[in-house]
């Protein structure tokens, strides 16, 4: 599959660079439903219901938690991502894959800055990315905001035309693909997919990156 015109590489962090079957994000949503619980007095099942409805709001439930109480994103932040990452390990094959994609290689995450440089350096790859755009770098405006999309193709330097975004969200490839970018969804559901800004499917990252060529066919 060649990606010849490509020389950016833009990824999401969770459930993306590692599997979903990890069980990271369960364990961050756990936190998330315990920390909305200590807010606003609700129990599990009403404070999921309500995290959910910020999710699908907004993204991600600290905009809608700031919309409607007095928090502190940093205690939030910290509180959220304080899971262990036992499930992660560094991966020979992602890193060979990464490291022969041609160009600039950047993360894009909703997580916060201290969670994706854990995550970065528990898989074993932080040095082989040029910048990482988290939460915070986006004044906490989450993806799929065309704001947030608009804020890291500024910070980077991207031309979208030349940049793949690789995603385990669906929606959160619409953005890239209005921007111009190449938009790959990861993931066990990606396959079933028929969402027309999803341009490239598959199940597993590494496999992928791997089946990719760099220069276009000579013709006969």
């Amino acid at each position: 599959m060649s990606f010849s015109g490509i020389d950016t590489w833009l990824f999401d962090l969770d459930d993306t660079l590692y599997p979903e079957e990890s069980g990271i994000m369960d364990l961050i949503r756990e936190r998330i439903t315990g920390f909305v619980m200590r807010i606003t007095g609700l129990d599990a099942e009403e404070a999921r219901v309500v995290q959910r409805g910020w999710f699908e709001a907004h993204g991600a439930s600290l905009p809608g938690l700031l919309k409607e109480h007095d928090v502190s994103v940093e205690e939030f932040l910290v509180d959220i991502h304080d899971v262990p990452l036992d499930a992660i390990v560094p991966d020979p094959r992602l890193r060979a894959a990464l490291e022969r994609l041609p160009g600039r290689r950047f993360v894009f995450t909703n997580g916060s800055s201290g969670h994706a440089e854990r995550v970065l350096e528990r898989l074993g790859i932080a040095d082989l990315f040029s910048g990482v755009f988290h939460i915070e770098s986006g004044d906490l405006i989450p993806k799929p905001d065309p704001r947030t999309f608009a804020a890291v193709t500024a910070r980077f330097g991207l031309d979208p035309t030349r940049t793949a975004f690789f995603e385990d969200t669906a929606r959160n490839l619409k953005p890239a693909a209005d921007m111009g970018m190449t938009t790959v969804l990861i993931g066990p559901h990606a396959l079933a997919s028929q969402a027309p800004f999803v341009h490239h499917r598959a199940e597993h990252l590494t496999p992928f990156l791997e089946s990719l060529t760099f220069v276009e066919p000579t013709q006969p």
